[in-house]
């Protein structure tokens, strides 16, 4: 038996005996874990320290090494999500719905735990706390596999969070680092249909592709952020430059970060300076197409590249449009269905982009930045899915369960 099979198999049983348990038992180890956190915050710093060092010298970027980063206050952040989550209501046993046959049959569907929760992600070690929580409070055993860059982080992570959680009563092995830093075990994990349940990938193009098509086990599908801000002709330019500027800078080596500005024409002498200048005063390089660089002379010509792209840096993609609809046609093409904003004080416009558009998350006068499973009030989030099954933007408790159909009778047989 390979180790990736080992953990699998341990995470089995793992998750038959966390299925039934009671949510105060749940909520006591997430609150153990999060004291943990804070108690071993030094090695956990430690241990992120040499990855950050190792990065740096490969060469890896800013956006990259920004991810890669804790801090104390990222440590604390990390144990208050936990603490959060500890507070949400458990999903596990929630009716969804329920009815009475005609012939006396009662019919509930109720919601549990998936199972076996397998994460494959990229550079964030906040994911490996944000995870384990999730996972826990919903039912499910995890089993984390982050990338090599972060290895040292979440070997440290996962053992300071299963040690607090088993000795707060949790089943031995309902949180376990997948063995390996190399492609093969993300493969194996992959192959373990049967012992995993569903696959979760969070990172780029690249990895969510690779997991997507390789995979046999089943795979929530979460996607890139190629995020958009439009701001239309009736827009507040004073909120659309505060947006604009906290969508881009506010932290942009995140997914739910816009990577492309639209104007409508008829703002666009009255908005684009004032958004350059904003812009530019934050270390932003644009790529503009002719109409948006009579603004800025110095911005990149925009390519097709640029307005696929998700930068994950201070780069933005900027374009000049006759109308929401031609905002709404250029998203569709390349835009990646994550997060789209509008800025606009017309009501029956705001309604016809967000009827428009096809996105898991979209924003009226707010920045893209909210699309967060923090900010929704979730506790974490387990990814952003952009897919049309099962779940859909940020996923907390609830998308960690799925439904069994309890059906009570007095000694029905079927004629």
């Amino acid at each position: 038996m390979s180790e990736v099979v080992a953990v699998a198999t341990r995470a089995r049983a793992a998750a038959a005996a966390l299925a039934p348990l009671p949510r105060k038992d749940k909520d006591a180890a997430l609150r153990a874990m999060a004291e943990a956190l804070v108690r071993r915050a030094d090695e956990v710093l430690a241990a992120n320290a040499e990855d950050v060092a190792a990065g740096r010298d490969a060469g890896t970027s800013e956006a990259m090494l920004d991810r890669l980063t804790l801090t104390t206050a990222r440590v604390e952040a990390m144990a208050d999500g936990l603490r959060h989550v500890a507070t949400l209501p458990d999903p596990v046993g929630e009716v969804v719905r329920g009815s009475s046959l005609p012939n006396g049959l009662e019919l509930r569907q109720v919601r549990v735990p998936l199972g076996v929760v397998g994460i494959v992600y990229e550079a964030r070690p906040n994911v490996t706390v944000d995870a384990a929580g999730l996972c826990l409070k919903s039912g499910n055993a995890v089993l984390l596999r982050g990338s090599a860059s972060a290895y040292r982080s979440n070997t440290v992570l996962v053992d300071v969070l299963a040690d607090a959680a088993t000795a707060a009563g949790m089943p031995q092995d309902s949180v376990q680092l997948v063995p390996g830093t190399d492609r093969s075990s993300v493969k194996e994990l992959m192959q373990a249909r049967g012992l995993v349940d569903v696959l979760i990938p969070r990172g780029g193009a690249g990895l969510i592709n690779a997991v997507v098509t390789e995979s046999q086990v089943p795979v929530i599908e979460t996607g890139v952020g190629n995020c958009t801000v439009y701001v239309d002709a009736a827009a507040d330019l004073d909120k659309a430059v505060a947006i604009t500027v906290n969508s881009k800078t506010h932290r942009p080596s995140v997914c739910n970060a816009a990577e492309t500005l639209l104007v409508h024409a008829d703002v666009a002498e009255a908005f684009l300076p004032r958004a350059v200048e904003a812009l530019k005063a934050e270390g932003v390089t644009l790529h503009a197409d002719a109409r948006a660089r009579a603004y800025d002379p110095s911005a990149v010509p925009v390519t097709d590249e640029d307005w696929a792209a998700e930068y994950l840096s201070l780069d933005l993609a900027v374009g000049v449009v006759d109308s929401l609809d031609d905002a709404v046609a250029h998203i569709r093409r390349w835009g990646s269905g994550h997060t789209e904003a509008i800025v606009t004080r017309d009501v029956d416009q705001a309604r016809r982009f967000v009827r428009s558009l096809d996105s898991a998350a979209v924003m009226v006068n707010a920045s893209t930045r909210f699309t967060d499973g923090g900010e929704f009030g979730f506790g974490a989030e387990i990814g952003i899915s952009t897919q049309k099954l099962h779940a859909r933007g940020p996923m907390g408790l609830t998308e960690l369960t799925s439904t069994t159909w309890v059906v009570t009778g007095e000694g029905h047989v079927r004629e």
